[in-house]
């Protein structure tokens, strides 16, 4: 009886569907932590030491933010828009995490004890262009568009298309007529719910996507999650970041050059307790 000799086969093969190598992607999403109330206010004292530790940085990107405002009311000048001017004035705050991209790294730096430096900090803020943090600006820009869109549509059906020659004459007709009172109830509960919904998908999703690689998806329904944890909590932080911004905002956009750095840190330092470090 002849034994045949066996012949193995050399040759490389592709693996089968068990042996492949596991795609590349974003990491599994973060674990989130419950805030409590000493959360939000060790939070702001970790921002206000933050801004004292590296206070050109703050003054820079609160600067950024405080130019912004100015082109905004010379845009409505210009256009001669002044009911333009209130809800600029509401929406424009939903704009400030894209401006503290910049104070999220410094207060990160301050935590690592990594050195600051500004080609490096800046280079951090120019490099979210292209990381998932740019498709978080459509959102924002999104909503805020919604709501410009919205304030235009509520004031042709309560106030007409009447022309507002000054910002005295369209607040006199928002505040002493019956249909400006309809208009400025309906606009701020409309107002209040795109806010919510922002602040909702931004408050814990911003400084992920500047802290670590994760997907839109996943770092929107972190913040959400994160939200839902604690809503008292988290709404009152949003309800005080909203409230200084404007305070900081009436004169003159001044005061932004401080309380924006402070509650950028804040943001920091409040995310940093939301989020459990692997």
């Amino acid at each position: 009886m002849r034994q045949e000799s066996a012949v193995i086969d050399q040759t490389p093969h592709a693996p089968s569907v068990h042996e492949a190598s596991p795609p590349v992607g974003f990491p599994d999403a973060p674990g989130v932590r419950s805030v409590g109330w000493s959360d939000i206010s060790g939070a702001l004292r970790q921002g206000v030491g933050d801004f004292l530790a590296a206070p050109l940085f703050g003054l820079f990107f609160g600067g950024v933010f405080a130019v912004g405002g100015w082109a905004l009311l010379a845009c409505v000048a210009v256009w001669d828009t002044p009911w333009a001017i209130l809800p600029l004035a509401i929406a424009f705050p939903l704009l400030g995490p894209f401006a503290a991209v910049g104070l999220y790294e410094v207060s990160r730096r301050l935590t690592t004890g990594e050195p600051l430096n500004w080609s490096e900090v800046l280079t951090v803020v120019l490099r979210q262009k292209d990381r998932q943090l740019a498709w978080m600006g459509f959102v924002t820009l999104f909503i805020f568009w919604m709501w410009a869109y919205q304030v235009r549509l509520l004031l042709a059906l309560f106030l007409g298309f009447a022309s507002f020659s000054s910002f005295d004459g369209f607040m006199t007709a928002v505040l002493t007529t019956e249909n400006g009172l309809t208009f400025l109830a309906v606009g701020t509960v409309i107002g209040a719910m795109l806010s919510l919904g922002l602040f909702s998908v931004t408050v814990i999703s911003m400084p992920l996507l500047v802290d670590r690689d994760y997907d839109i998806i996943t770092a929107i329904v972190t913040s959400v999650t994160a939200v839902r944890r604690s809503p008292m909590v988290m709404l009152a932080w949003g309800a005080c970041v909203t409230l200084a911004m404007l305070a900081a905002m009436a004169p003159a956009f001044l005061g932004l050059f401080v309380v924006l750095p402070i509650l950028g840190h804040a943001t920091w330092r409040l995310y940093e307790r939301a989020i459990v470090r692997v």
